[in-house]
């Protein structure tokens, strides 16, 4: 009998240091969750080293936010601008809409980090609500404002792999595309915005980072005189063919005040690019970025319309 109860005290003693065994996991799991939560990293901005969550879980994105979602990182508030795009709706369809002038709704949010432009108004009171970090877009060429936006939230390797694979595609196409229209062929992106339109660069947006930049693709010389060290510049319609080269890209914006009635003026359709039917049309708003998204979309349609791909 006495060898019975014995057995049994040792029974009840192996299972109660089992529970202990598994309580205690649970409170280092959920002090290692804290611990996640609270802890913090320094990042190196541009007006100098700002503490920053270590794993930002609520990011309100004044600018920047497809650069964020891009990779798997959720935003809780994005631009206008970014959630107008069709390629990254899908990605923000659960961010609200923010401008940097809705400070109680952004409060609301209650984001752990608040990213920006250079230009965004309001950043002191903005960092009274959360860690602030702006760039300066003009500083940047796209691969490093992608790495930027990457060490924001701990995807730095993530982001340096996908540029590398990104720029190999991209060059590959670019020979591809030069072998079929010409070494020496020019091409010319072009915008309308209201009442105004544009010619770019190579490094604002539109496709022209991969176009010039990874294709090697020359652009005409008007838009390298102009364009190249301002990012862009504004041609009237008069001036417009002076500007397009041999083939044309152009990101036609049809909303709010936009007028795209010069598309059907004898100006507009007697361009060389445009007659001989090597004008390319793009959704403005899908071509606007050049975050992973909205490049790997750019590419697919540059294959698409130069190589029937």
């Amino acid at each position: 009998m006495r060898k019975t109860w014995l057995s049994l005290l040792l029974l009840l003693a192996l299972v109660l240091s089992a529970c202990g065994n598994t309580n205690n996991g649970k409170k280092e799991d959920n002090a290692s969750s804290s611990k996640n939560e609270k802890e913090t990293v320094t990042f190196q901005s541009e007006n100098g080293p700002v503490e920053i969550p270590a794993h930002p879980k609520r990011i309100v994105a004044l600018w920047g936010a497809p650069y964020i979602v891009a990779f798997g990182v959720p935003v809780v508030g994005a631009d206008a601008w970014s959630k107008a795009s069709p390629v990254l709706q899908d990605k923000l369809k659960d961010a609200e809409t923010v401008s940097e002038d809705d400070i109680e709704k952004i409060i609301s949010l209650k984001p752990d980090l608040i990213v920006g432009l250079s230009t965004t108004k309001n950043i002191d009171k903005l960092n009274k609500i959360a860690p602030t970090i702006t760039f300066t877009y003009e500083k940047y060429n796209y691969r490093d404002l992608i790495l930027q936006y990457a060490k924001l939230v701990n995807k730095e390797d993530e982001a340096k792999k996908w540029i590398k694979d990104f720029q190999q595609r991209a060059q590959e196409a670019g020979k591809q595309i030069r072998a079929k229209i010409g070494e020496n062929a020019t091409v010319t992106v072009a915008e309308n915005f209201g009442k105004q339109l544009y010619v770019y660069g190579q490094n604002w947006g539109r496709g022209t980072e991969i176009l010039y930049q990874e294709m090697k693709l020359k652009m005409p010389k008007a838009v390298e005189e102009h364009a190249l060290k301002p990012g862009y510049y504004a041609v009237s319609l008069e001036a417009l063919p002076q500007f397009v080269g041999d083939y044309l890209i152009f990101c036609k914006y049809t909303e709010g005040d936009s007028d795209t009635s010069f598309m059907e003026t004898n100006t507009f359709k007697n361009i060389p690019a445009v007659k001989n039917g090597r004008m390319f049309v793009a959704d403005s708003k899908a071509f606007y970025f050049n975050d992973p998204i909205t490049l790997e979309y750019q590419l697919d349609f540059f294959k698409k319309h130069f190589l029937g791909q």
